[in-house]
């Protein structure tokens, strides 16, 4: 239904009490190029027990919440900037599980601007 070609993680710990606008915010602040068609950010709060997921379908913002009922998310505790996942990766993220110890390539880091 909503096409992902890329999926970001928003490196650091976010409020995840705001909606839509104040993770726009935080995606502007972090890509110099914005917010991209068909890309997907992700961004965790604090305890990493949960998870928004922010994604631009070239005509509107879609704005997706998880929330594992045990245990947390494998979360990078980096401070600012943002990794390039693959849909695996992503898949195991947001089923709780330890998504760096794929044998796929490296995702790329960005820093923050």
């Amino acid at each position: 239904m909503i096409r992902i070609d890329m999926i970001w993680l928003a490196l650091g710990v976010s409020d995840l009490r705001g909606g839509i606008d104040i993770l726009l915010a935080q995606v502007l602040r972090s890509f110099a190029q914005g917010a991209q068609a068909h890309h997907a950010y992700v961004f965790a709060n604090r305890r990493a027990d949960r998870l928004k997921v922010l994604v631009y379908d070239g005509a509107g913002m879609w704005l997706c919440t998880r929330r594992l009922q045990a245990g947390g998310f494998v979360w990078p505790r980096d401070e600012s900037g943002a990794l390039e996942l693959t849909r695996e990766q992503f898949d195991w993220l947001v089923a709780g599980l330890p998504w760096q110890r794929l044998s796929a390539s490296l995702p790329q880091r960005i820093t923050a601007n």
